[in-house]
């Protein structure tokens, strides 16, 4: 039997896993930037394998805009080309697609036990389910089952304009476009969003700690009460999220819902709730009713991706199911 590599490849990390048949081996993930490029990253993995010279199709799903089955990351240096890749490692098809792409055809997959509801509230079946996912960038697309085929929507809505909601938002925003120019939704909703966040917000906030340098510090701080500024900064993100994911539910008019993944949010699913995410996502003005009956949610799922990227790889580079269903046989 042939198999298929799978991969997740972001700006910070890549994860690989071989899908033989309908089952997914175990996945591998390693630093994007300890590698010059996605093949010496591919070969590492493979020479690992027992079985790799059965490999000959993969799907990559890649954190940047994808054209012509080229990729490169909009937050690391690699840039990935389908026919580079089949010449390469002498594979028969490849694949590469968006990761928001793929992480989107893992939505008819998940099971209540993938998803932590944040309010209640009733998706209407057979409606388009939009995904976010904030990690070392912003992704967003959407799911729009279909009565004979489903669909995906890829975007690149992490890059639009960011908006402020009211003064305090409008500040920080000044602050980050006099260091960044144009400041999207991705320069505070990411990783990197929250450093910026936290270095806007200044030292006004008090306590004890000591400068914060990464995402991971930033959320630990907030979240056992240490620092202050921390907890704002976090606060705040969660804020921006809310109003960003109620503007993905309008533009993609997502009755079905919308699900936030990446590598932050599932890691603060618990303080989410308590936040204003939930009351921003439906303060759109006369159409707050209508994102009143969206439920929203959070992927806590692990490594959700691979969930689509079985969909996308169904026969090892055939197309999607019609129903866009995981085969778990």
């Amino acid at each position: 039997m042939n198999n298929c590599l799978l991969a997740d490849i972001g700006g910070t990390r890549a994860r690989f896993a071989l899908l033989s048949g309908s089952q997914i081996g175990p996945i591998e993930s390693m630093m994007t930037g300890a590698y010059a490029n996605a093949g010496d990253a591919i070969r590492h993995f493979l020479n690992r394998q027992d079985n790799v010279g059965n490999v000959d199709s993969a799907v990559l799903a890649c954190a940047g805009p994808v054209e012509g089955g080229r990729c490169a990351l909009t937050n690391a240096s690699w840039v990935l080309e389908s026919d580079e890749l089949k010449r390469t490692f002498r594979w028969r098809t490849v694949d590469i697609v968006n990761d928001l792409e793929a992480l989107a055809w893992a939505v008819p997959g998940f099971g209540p036990e993938d998803v932590r509801s944040i309010g209640h509230h009733n998706a209407v079946a057979g409606q388009p389910v939009a995904v976010i996912a904030p990690g070392t960038g912003l992704g967003m697309a959407c799911f729009v089952p279909g009565s004979g085929r489903a669909s995906v929507m890829a975007s690149e809505g992490g890059h639009a304009t960011l908006a402020a909601s009211d003064e305090h938002e409008a500040a920080i925003i000044e602050i980050l476009r006099r260091r960044f120019g144009h400041v999207s939704a991705e320069r505070v909703i990411s990783g990197g969003g929250l450093l910026n966040l936290y270095a806007a917000l200044g030292d006004g906030h008090g306590g004890s700690d000591g400068p914060l340098h990464t995402p991971e510090q930033v959320t630990r701080a907030a979240l056992d009460g240490r620092s202050p500024r921390a907890r704002a900064a976090l606060d705040l993100f969660c804020a921006f999220l809310g109003s960003v994911a109620g503007n993905a539910a309008l533009m993609f008019r997502a009755r079905g819902g919308v699900l936030i993944g990446g590598g932050i949010v599932p890691r603060i699913a618990d303080h989410l709730p308590q936040t204003s995410f939930r009351a921003r996502f439906e303060s759109k003005g006369r159409f707050g009713h209508y994102l009143a009956g969206i439920p929203t949610g959070v992927i806590v799922r692990s490594e959700p991706t691979f969930v689509g990227l079985q969909v996308l790889a169904r026969a090892c580079g055939g197309a999607p199911p019609a129903d866009g269903t995981v085969d778990e046989r």
